[in-house]
This record gives structure tokens, sequence and C-alpha cells, in this order.
């Protein structure tokens, strides 16, 4: 008899208990990951600012193909951390396997990915992958339309400033640029003589600008310019003429740039090295930056420091060198405020970065909200010193002040100034009792009460605040003394003498001296006669007192020094 086609029921039984075998191993999987995503959720939820939670939160949604909630996910992250290159890439691939570029609205979303991923860091390689997306998938530009070629140049031109000055891989968006416009150089029809030679004229120009900048590959660059030439039947071949006897100026901005190249080509050997520490090659890094700047080409620096920066993104160092050579080169606009606002989302712990990129929104003359934004974010950041807190107040302050007297905006009110420095001081006064800093905080405050807010009670609750909290220091009565002696109060001065010529201060000892001469140097400037002999009446006590405890302690160290001339 013929075999039966049927399955046995062994054969069958068997098959059924490995499906339900795998069934069960993939609901243990599934359940496993429903508790690792609860457990990073909860975790996020803590402490937003876990970079590592993130990147895991990220990774088992992609796992899990929640198309959803892993885009919220990464729209989160990029919230509060530039991403990686790596990372927008991975984004952009993601969208592009739910959804076809070729729909306007899915363009249009992954184009925002882009123009953001080149915003966080510089990658060459993401800004080739942006401008051949930009090529496949947008209509404009695969018209070729003169819109479309206006853009697409628009687009290439960005990215030769961003990168084209990169020395190891800047050469690729040259080539690509050169590649599209010789692509359009074909679409020209050939009886129109005038557009060819404008087009062949934009691909020379391409050349020569290239050919300028020290890039590695050169000699390949000149080769294929070369060859170019030929095909365009100005040179018999390559190796009939040299450039110079063609193009005498391109042949000098050439040789110029091959030297450039050579005397940097040992520094790009050590930071591109594999086989150096991370220290190493941070080091190398800012040989290489001194180098650069001993040459004074900002464009060339900036883009260093962007390489640097996307190598060691969360170096506080790199960072500050970096943001400091932009303010004294640059000082204003867009590119300083972007690279601050990278900067302190890379090392948010800085307090010295948020002070100076509120700073820098300021010589940018940026708007208050924008400048309320970015201090209210430093608030929310952990520093390793209260006085970094203090000195992110203080420049909010500054600021604020600046703006009010100088330009009299009409946004502004001073109850603004008064509402952070009431901030400042119920934040910092529990940690900084009896301190210079609280100190110097209270006493710009009260003089702002007066100068600005025009409120003389405001400024003495302001003084009687901080002699609460700094009630034992001298100087912060001698400050409260000086603000009322300045507006010509002097009932209201003598009245804070009588209240503090007894007082303990810290300090070595000598400070209820000091006041007392004080109280006696104001009355005689001045005090009636009688004013002065109550203060003198008030003082000769502790005066003498002083005078006593001094003689005391003289005595004490003549019997000491005797007792050891004895031994």
């Amino acid at each position: 008899m013929g075999q039966s086609l049927a399955p046995s029921s062994e054969a069958g039984c068997g098959k059924d208990k490995a499906m339900a075998d795998s069934d069960d191993s993939d609901s243990e999987d599934e359940a496993q990951q429903n508790l690792q995503l609860e457990s990073l959720q909860t975790e996020l939820a803590a402490n937003p600012s876990n970079y590592d939670a993130h990147l895991q939160y990220i990774a088992l949604l992609r796992r899990t193909g929640d198309v959803d909630q892993l885009t919220i996910a990464r729209e989160a992250m990029s919230e509060l951390f530039p991403l990686s290159p790596t990372m927008w890439l991975q984004w952009i691939k993601d969208e592009l396997s739910i959804d076809t570029a070729s729909r306007p609205e899915a363009f249009s979303r992954i184009l925002k990915l882009y123009e953001r991923g080149v915003f966080d860091y510089l990658s060459v390689s993401l800004w080739c992958d942006y401008i051949n997306f930009v090529q496949e998938f947008d209509p404009i530009v695969r018209q070729c339309t003169p819109t479309g070629i206006s853009k697409t140049r628009d687009l290439f031109e960005s990215a030769l400033t961003a990168a084209g000055l990169h020395v190891a891989e800047g050469n690729k968006i040259w080539e690509a640029y050169r590649q599209y416009e010789q692509a359009i150089l074909l679409t020209i029809d050939d009886t129109d003589a005038q557009a060819k030679e404008k087009q062949v004229q934009h691909i020379r120009s391409l050349f020569h600008r290239q050919l300028s900048v020290p890039l590695a590959d050169m000699s390949s660059t000149l080769t294929a310019y070369k060859t170019w030439e030929v095909e365009q039947g100005n040179l018999q071949d390559v190796e009939s003429i040299e450039l110079v006897d063609i193009y005498p100026h391109v042949a000098s901005s050439y040789q110029k740039a091959l030297e450039m190249y050579n005397a940097r080509f040992h520094l790009e050997e050590q930071i591109l090295s594999s086989n150096v520490s991370n220290s190493e090659r941070l080091q190398h890094y800012m040989n290489y930056l001194k180098f650069e700047q001993s040459f004074g080409t900002p464009a060339r620096i900036q883009v260093l420091y962007e390489r640097a920066i996307t190598d060691f993104p969360v170096s506080p160092d790199l960072w500050l060198d970096y943001t400091r050579n932009l303010d004294n080169t640059l000082k204003v606009g867009n590119i300083v405020s972007n690279v601050y606002s990278r900067a302190t989302k890379n090392c948010p712990w800085i307090g010295e970065l948020w002070v100076r990129y509120m700073l820098a929104l300021e010589r940018g003359h940026a708007s208050e909200k924008d400048l309320s934004d970015v201090f209210e974010k430093s608030l929310q950041c952990t520093f390793s010193t209260l006085d970094e807190y203090l000195d992110l107040f203080l420049t909010r302050v500054d600021g604020l002040r600046r703006r009010m007297t100088s330009t009299g905006e009409q946004d502004l009110e001073y109850k603004i100034i008064r509402e952070t420095f009431q901030r400042a001081s119920d934040y910092l006064s529990p940690y900084l009792k009896n301190t210079e800093g609280l100190l110097h905080l209270h006493a710009y405050w009260a003089r702002l009460e007066t100068k600005l807010g025009k409120d003389i009670t405001a400024a003495r609750g302001v003084w009687e605040s901080c002699l609460k909290i700094c009630g034992s220091m001298l100087e912060a009565w001698n400050r409260y003394i000086e603000m009322e002696v300045e507006l010509g109060h002097i009932n209201e001065a003598r009245s804070i003498y009588k209240r503090c010529y007894s007082k303990r201060f810290s300090g070595t000892g000598s400070e209820i001296q000091d006041i007392c001469h004080s109280w006696l140097r104001f009355e005689r400037e001045f005090g009636k006669l009688e004013d002065f002999d109550h203060a003198l009446h008030k003082v000769h006590f502790f005066l003498l007192k002083f005078i006593f405890i001094s003689s005391e302690q003289l005595h004490i160290i003549f019997v000491f020094i005797k007792y050891l001339l004895d031994l």
C-alpha cells in the first residue's frame, strides 16, 4: 500500500507541542519586554536626564515594533539631548520603512529629521544622505526645473558651509556637488550653446573652489579636473600641459592648499588614529585646534571644533573652549546661540555654559521669552557648587537691568527683577548664610529697589531680610548704613548703629571696635554734639572692654615668652 500524505497522529502531536512551546516562549519574551519597558518608563519619569535609559528604551521599542511610542521616545530624548548622527540615520531609516517618502507628508516629515540631524553634530555622511534623499524624493528637484536646481544648489552650499572644510571627508560633498552639476549639463540641449557654456562655467568654478581648499586626496581632484577640461576640448591630454599655463591663479591656490594640507597631515593622522586612548585623542584635537588658531581662520577653526565635539560630546572643557572662541570671534548671531544650545544640552551640569549662553542671547538681542526660557531651563539642572546657581541668578538680573535702563523695553517691568531676586534669596539663603555671595545678592537687590523700583521701603525690607540671615557679618550692617547715608537718611542710619554697636560679630574679634569707631565718625560728620556725646557714651564701655581684653592678652603673651626664656 502507498504511504498516506496525511501526517501520523504522533507527528501531529509533536508539531502541536512544538508550536505550543514556541508560543509559550514568545509569551515569556513579550512579558519580559513589557517588564523592561515599564521599568525604563518609571526610571525616565523619575530621572528624565538618564541618557543610557533613553537609549535602552528606544532600542527596546524598536524590537517591539511600537512605532508611535518609539517616535514619542525619540522626540523626548531629542528634547533633552543632541542625538548622534547614527541615531538620526536610524530614525530616518525606520520612518522610511513604514512610509514611502514619495508621499508629501512623509517627505516633509523625514526632511525635518534630516534638518534636525545635521544641526546636532557635524557628519559628512549624514549630509550626503540628506542630499541624496532630496535628489531622490523631492519632486521639484527630480524634475530639474530652475527652482529645483536652485534648491539643490542651496542645499549643497549649506553642506559646504558646514563640512566643506572637513579635511578628511569634505571632498565627498564637493564631489557630489560636481557630479550633480555635471548631470545637469547632460540635460541641456546641444543646440542651446549659451546655456551649456553657462553650466560649464558652473562646473569649472566648482572645481576651482575645491582645488583651493586643503582636503584629502587633492591630487585625484586635480587629475579629475584636467580630465574634465580635456573632455571640454581645452586640453589635448591630462599630461600635456600644466595647470599654471592655463589658469595661473588656480594653480597658485592649489599649491597653497596643498601646502596647507601637508602641514596638517600629521595632525589629521593623530586624531583619526584608532590606536590611541580617548584622552590622547582629545589632546591631539586640542593641539590641532591650537595650530589652527595660530592662523586665525574662523571657519576652519569652527569646523575642527565641530569635529572634536562630535567625537567628544560631553567634554566640558572642549565646549567651554569652543564657545569662548566664538564669543571672541563672532560675538553675536544664530551660530553662537545654536552652539550654546547644544553645549548646554550636552553638558547641562556646567553653570558657566548657561551663564555665557544667556550673555550670548543678550548680545544677539534675543527676546525676553527666549532669555527667560533658557534661564528657567538652567534652574532645572544640577550644578556642583552653589556659586554656580548664584551666578545664574545674578546674570539674569544683570540682563534685565541693562535692558530696562539702556533700551527701555516696554514689555519689561521691574517686578520681574524683584521676583528673580526673591527666588534667588529663597533658594540660596538656607545654604549661604553669612557669606559674601548672599550679602552681595541682597546689596544688589536693595540698590535696584531704590534706583529702578523707586521704593525705599522695599529696599529696607531687603536689608532687614538680609540681616536675619547674615546678621553676624559686620559688612551687612555697614552696607545697610551706607545705603541710608547715600540717600541722606541720617536718622535711619543712626538707628541702625544703635541696633548693632553691641552685637557679637563673626571674625577676628576687632569687629566691635570697628563698628564703634564707625559710629563715632558718622556722628562727627553728620550729627549734632548731643548725638556725638550719646554715641561716645554708648561705645565707651565696649571700647574700654576691647582695650582691657587686648591688655590682658598682651600680658599673657609676655608671661608666656618669659616662661620660654627661663627654660
